[in-house]
C-alpha cells in the first residue's frame, strides 16, 4: 500500500537508504552513522556553544537544522538524521527536563502512582519546534540524501523518568516495575500513545524513515524484556501504521541480541538495529533474509582507527555481502573520535560492492 503524498514517503526513490529498506538489494550499502551529528565535529561544537543549554539547542528550529546538516556536508551520508532528543517526550509530558553540562540529563523523578496518573496527554505544540527543524531540513537535503526522525522507546524513556537521570543498570525502574507493576503500565501505555503520536506528526511533516531507539532493552531479563520493550514497541508501530501504512520503521533495541528473532516476528519492522556485541555470523542465520540489518560497527574501532578500523569494517561487508545492509555503527559515535577515521570509514563502505 502506498502512503498518502502528505506523509513523505513515497514507494519509488533515487535514494539508496530508502531503497534497501523498500526490498532492493543494493551492491553497495548506503550508510549513516548514530549520533553523526555531535561532539566529534568541530562545526558541532562552535554551534552549540551558542545555546545556553542543550534542551533549548534542540528546541531551535535553526540551530537543530543546522546541527541535522552539518555531517551531510562533510560526509554525504545516505541519510541526515533529525538533531533533537528522546527526552523531549517527559518534557512534553510535563516533566521537568533539564541537562547538566558533563553530567548529562536531570528530571525530576517520577516517584509514585500519582505522579505517572498527573501526567497529562502529549502535548504536540510543546515539540512544534521539532517539527519546524523537519520543514527547514527537508528542502535543504540532496535529492538522494534520506531524513530519518526517531523516538525513544517507552522503557528505555521510562527509565529516565523513574530515576531521574541516567544509572548505570536502570534499577529504579526495574524496581520500581516489579513493585508497582499496574503504575509502570500506566507510564508506558502514556509513553506509547505519546510516541505514536509524536513519530506520525514527524512523518507528516516530512521524514522518511523512523527509528525507534531503545537502548536499554537488554538489561531486561525475558519476561520483562517481553513486557516492556518488544510489546510497546509493536505497539508504537502497529499505531504509527494505523495512520502511515506504508511508513519506515527501524527498530534498536540495544543489547536485546537472543530476543532478536522473536522482537523480529512480533514488532514487523523493516530492519532491526544490531548493536555491538552482535555475531554478524549469528545474524545472517538468525535474521529473516526479508528484515534488513542495520549496523554495526564497533564505536571504539572506528576511534582506534587504522588497520583495527578497516579489517572491522571489512568483516561487517562481508558478512552482509547478499543480504539487505545499511551500514552504522553498534552504538553511537565517540565524541573524540578523529574526523578523519570518519572519512576513511564512508570510503571504504562506499568502494565496496557486494
Amino acid at each position: 500500500m502506498t502512503a498518502p503524498a502528505t506523509s513523505g514517503l513515497s514507494s519509488k526513490t533515487n535514494k539508496a537508504f530508502l531503497s534497501v529498506l523498500d526490498g532492493q538489494q543494493l551492491k553497495t550499502p548506503p550508510i549513516w552513522l548514530m549520533r553523526q551529528a555531535g561532539r566529534y565535529l568541530p562545526e558541532y561544537r562552535e554551534l552549540r556553544a551558542t545555546a545556553k543549554n542543550f534542551l533549548d539547542f534542540c528546541y531551535s528550529p535553526a540551530l537543530a537544522a543546522e546541527a541535522t546538516l552539518q555531517p551531510i556536508r562533510r560526509f554525504g551520508f545516505d541519510a541526515a538524521i533529525l538533531f533533537s532528543d528522546i527526552l523531549v517526550i517527559p518534557d512534553a509530558l510535563g516533566q521537568t527536563v533539564t541537562f547538566e553540562a558533563g553530567e548529562g540529563p536531570r528530571l525530576n523523578p517520577l516517584t509514585s502512582v500519582e505522579d505517572i496518573e498527573r501526567l497529562p496527554e502529549l502535548s504536540l505544540g510543546r515539540l512544534s519546534a521539532v517539527f519546524e527543524t523537519i520543514d527547514r531540513v527537508k528542502p535543504r537535503l540532496a535529492p538522494q540524501t534520506a531524513f530519518i526522525g526517531f523516538c525513544g522507546a517507552p522503557w528505555t524513556v521510562a527509565s529516565y523518568m523513574i530515576a531521574g537521570r541516567g544509572t548505570p543498570d536502570q534499577a529504579p525502574a526495574r524496581l520500581f516495575a516489579y513493585r508497582n507493576p499496574a503504575a509502570f503500565q500506566l507510564l508506558i501505555d502514556k509513553l506509547v500513545d505519546a510516541s505514536i503520536a509524536y513519530l506520525s506528526e514527524q512523518i507528516r511533516t516530512g521524514v522518511e524513515a523512523v527509528q525507534i531507539f531503545d537502548s536499554w532493552a537488554g538489561i531486561l531479563p525475558p519476561s520483562e524484556f517481553q513486557r516492556w520493550s518488544l510489546a510497546p514497541i509493536a505497539r508504537i508501530i502497529s499505531g504509527v501504521r494505523t495512520s502511515h501504512p506504508a511508513a519506515r520503521i527501524i527498530a534498536f533495541p540495544r543489547g536485546a541480541t537472543t530476543h532478536l528473532p522473536n522482537f523480529i516476528r512480533q514488532t514487523g519492522a523493516q530492519a532491526i538495529g544490531l548493536d555491538t556485541a552482535v555475531d554478524p555470523n549469528w545474524a545472517v542465520n538468525a535474521i529473516p533474509e526479508q528484515v534488513v540489518v542495520q549496523g554495526h560497527l564497533d564505536p571504539l574501532a572506528l576511534l582506534a582507527g587504522g588497520r583495527a578500523q578497516t579489517e572491522a569494517v571489512d568483516a561487517l561487508l562481508t558478512a552482509y555481502r547478499g543480504r539487505r545492509h545499511i551500514f552504522n555503527l553498534g552504538h553511537g559515535i565517540l565524541p573524540e573520535t578523529p574526523i578523519d577515521h570518519v572519512a576513511a570509514l564512508v570510503d571504504q563502505v562506499r568502494s565496496f560492492e557486494g
